[in-house]
């Protein structure tokens, strides 16, 4: 169609009509000029198409389809080629039932571990959610179907969050809880945002033109159209004044009457309403081109497929050699999670799937007795099902207990109370464990939490939430199947108070200060060097790997080039295994509040025992800025800076350094008050203070009078001096100084 034409011959009320949808699921059609609706549904780890009435909350019934793992699962993978992969599959499915726009992924920050939606975001760390999303969206619309990445933007609690702001300095926004989008929009190239609903200081999403507008379209070069949380619009003309297309669900209340009576007052400018209208056709003519209702899928080899996924995304947390297990060994399944395990999030994104394999099943044919040890349902029972669990594990040779937080615990619309499982969990473990020597613990859930009898587990292996098969993922890891190459995307503290947003979560009244800044996660842990349960980029294998010849191209690079890293990883182990390589970067004495190091790299290798490889990664001008507010832009600071390779944040393995040179220069307001070290911030005034060192203006004279230190006290004072104590001391005159202030401040 041609579009623009398409838009000159539609009457007012056709384009207004068309901003809304036509009814939970799809977006508005008009005849008269033969546009038809769209089709979207949930994601992101499954298609929940919903048969008759649609709701958002997942209360009706939707089609059979398989659940993968969910994104707090997808992310431990630290794989792009296993997310491109899932959204090549997604796409096919989505053809086959003629869904135009998927929505999903979840790129919010895991600021707190309470977020109740946690399960449904990848990361912690901006950089790595946003390399996985885009993967993701890539494999998506590689097969004609379009992403809608959510929800855009600090949606970070589930507490208020459809009426609450979230309220953040602007290099925290653009930091920490941008770059996954910005990622998602330059990389991965999505046609579909989706706004959230809550407010960034003070301005709700859906009408935010800084975010939807100037960030997004202007800064960004987005071209695709931005569609609303379901309910998110407050005020339907401010949000197209500022950037926002689609407002879904449709069918509710009045907005098309709204848009052109505010047109035809001249509160709404139509060339507004046009481009808005544009963007919305341009998403309906890449469906209907890529349209292919004939496309034939085949679930079981899918949910074999969701299998696998799981086996790579799990995450082995301690192991005293007690996995992987002997099959020729008696072993005990304990806890209901073996039979009947937790394997998805509740919410939008809930999948109705076919059939769940559960542990118990896959482990059919093994010496693997069972006991249920509690009963989430009923906890009335879990005395009578302790004492038998534990009878059971006295008489075999390995006791598997199978944890985690159950559906009531972390669910979309209401955050978690704690980090705690439940009690009764616990002191099954810790009873049996009094009567076992060998005890593994398999842990279910979305999110971190506290595990107070770690000392007494000899094996901890956490699956997340790792769709339909984790059961069957579960044993194929606890035997030796599969080698565990998961590793932590995010961080486990040993305790929820020891989060940076403890107490500033949920906020009150709706207003949530991030009073921490940038320091999230482990830039958080690193810099207060507080003990952690497990680091950021954690994840143990069952074989070892060894780390050597780090290569930097370059010694010294601008900030406008690029640094290539090589480094080599060979498997010294006996078993075949998959190793993340991890790439940091720290800055040495930076002169603004930075983290400690930075993921600015990431790539996962598969190696045969003996096998060796290389790795290598490119950096460039971004891998080693900053984002300065006095520029509303991301800035190098020249310097010294680390280059740091490891199996995780708190495991580096090899390092080296580079010099980058800065080629901008942040504009500064030079005043009397101004110091001689803050001159050393541009160019002009560096060249000042190198000409009066030149002509005297060094420390001097009998150092040793006033001590040791003193040569190091008078460097320091120099530094510190005021520009106004230059003519004090009689190194210029108020006229000189007036002079240099004028050059500098030009």
């Amino acid at each position: 169609m041609d579009i623009k034409k398409l838009i000159s011959e539609m009457t007012l009320e056709e384009k207004a009509s068309l901003c809304s949808g036509r009814d939970f699921w799809h977006s508005q059609n008009v005849d008269r000029v033969g546009i038809p609706s769209a089709m979207m549904c949930d994601g992101p780890h499954g298609l929940r198409k919903q048969k008759g009435e649609g709701d958002h909350l997942g209360i009706n019934e939707s089609i059979e389809t398989v659940c993968y793992p969910t994104a707090s699962a997808l992310a431990a993978s630290f794989d792009k080629e296993l997310l491109r992969e899932l959204g090549e599959t997604l796409g096919e499915e989505c053809q086959s039932e003629d869904v135009a726009m998927l929505l999903g992924p979840g790129l919010n920050m895991k600021r707190s571990p309470l977020c109740g939606r946690n399960f449904e975001y990848f990361s912690e760390d901006p950089y790595l959610a946003g390399e996985l999303g885009a993967a993701y969206i890539q494999g998506l619309q590689s097969r004609g179907v379009a992403a809608c990445v959510k929800h855009f933007a600090a949606n970070n609690q589930e507490t208020r969050r459809m009426s609450g702001s979230s309220n953040l300095e602007e290099r925290t926004l653009h930091e920490i809880y941008l770059p996954a989008f910005e990622a998602a929009v330059k990389k991965g190239k999505t046609r579909g945002i989706m706004c959230a609903y809550n407010g960034i200081n003070g301005t709700f999403c859906a009408e935010n033109k800084m975010l939807l507008n100037d960030i997004l379209r202007d800064k960004w070069g987005y071209e695709g159209f931005v569609v609303t949380d379901w309910g998110a619009v407050k005020d339907r003309v401010k949000g197209i004044a500022a950037g926002l297309d689609l407002e879904m669900p449709g069918g509710i209340g009045n907005q098309d009457a709204v848009i052109v009576k505010a047109v035809q007052e001249g509160r709404l400018e139509e060339s507004l309403l046009d481009e808005t209208v544009e963007r919305i056709l341009t998403f309906i003519q890449d469906y209907l081109d890529a349209r292919r209702p004939e496309t034939v899928i085949d679930r079981n080899a899918m949910s074999e497929k969701s299998g696998n996924f799981a086996a790579q995304c799990a995450v082995l947390l301690k192991n005293q050699g007690l996995l992987p297990l002997d099959k020729t060994k008696k072993t005990v399944f304990i806890g209901e999670f073996a039979e009947r395990p937790r394997y998805q999030g509740a919410g939008s994104s809930h999948i109705n799937v076919s059939r769940v394999v559960s542990a118990l099943e896959a482990a059919r044919g093994l010496d693997a007795a069972y006991a249920q040890g509690y009963d989430v349902h009923q906890e009335e029972r879990n005395e009578e099902l302790r004492a038998q669990a534990i009878e059971a594990a006295r008489e075999a040779e390995t006791a598997v207990i199978f944890a985690g937080l159950p559906d009531a615990y972390e669910t979309e619309g209401a955050d978690r109370e704690n980090m705690e499982l439940p009690e009764y969990q616990n002191r099954l473990i810790r009873e049996i464990a009094r009567v076992q020597k060998n005890v593994v613990v398999v842990l279910h859930g979305g999110a971190p939490m506290e595990l107070p009898w770690i000392d007494q587990a000899g094996a901890i292996l956490c699956m997340y939430l790792g769709g339909e098969r984790v059961g069957e993922a579960a044993v194929r890891l606890l035997f030796g199947e599969e080698n565990p190459s998961g590793r932590l995307a995010e961080t486990w503290p040993l305790q929820l108070e020891d989060n940076p947003s403890y107490l500033n979560f949920p906020g009150v009244d709706g207003q949530v200060n991030y009073r921490e800044d940038i320091y999230i996660g482990y830039r958080y842990y690193d810099k207060k060097n507080r003990e952690v349960l497990f680091p950021f980029g954690y994840g143990l294998s069952y074989t070892d790997f060894a780390y050597g010849n780090l290569q930097l191209d370059q010694e010294s690079i601008s900030d406008r080039d690029t640094l290539t890293v090589t480094c080599r990883v060979k498997n010294t182990g006996s078993r075949a295994g998959r190793e993340v390589v991890q790439l940091y970067v720290r800055q040495r004495n930076p002169h603004v509040s930075r983290p400690v190091r930075e993921l600015k790299g990431f790539e996962k290798i598969s190696l045969e025992p003996g096998q060796e490889k290389e790795v290598r990664f490119v950096l460039d001008q971004r891998s080693f800025a900053y984002y300065e507010e006095k520029l509303h832009d991301w800035h190098v600071e020249s310097g010294e800076y680390v280059i740091e390779i490891g199996a995780s944040s708190r495991d580096i393995r090899q390092s080296g350094c580079v010099q980058v040179q800065d080629t901008g220069e942040i504009p500064m307001n030079f005043s009397y008050e101004s110091t001689v070290g803050d001159l050393l911030k541009t160019a002009k005034g560096k060249a000042f203070v190198q000409q009066m060192m030149e002509k005297g203006g060094a420390p001097s004279g009998n150092m040793e009078a006033m001590g040791e230190g003193s040569a190091k006290m008078m460097q320091n004072m120099m530094l510190e001096m005021p520009l106004r104590s230059i003519v004090s001391f009689g190194r210029m005159t108020m006229e000189q100084l007036d002079g240099l202030l004028a050059m500098l401040n030009a």
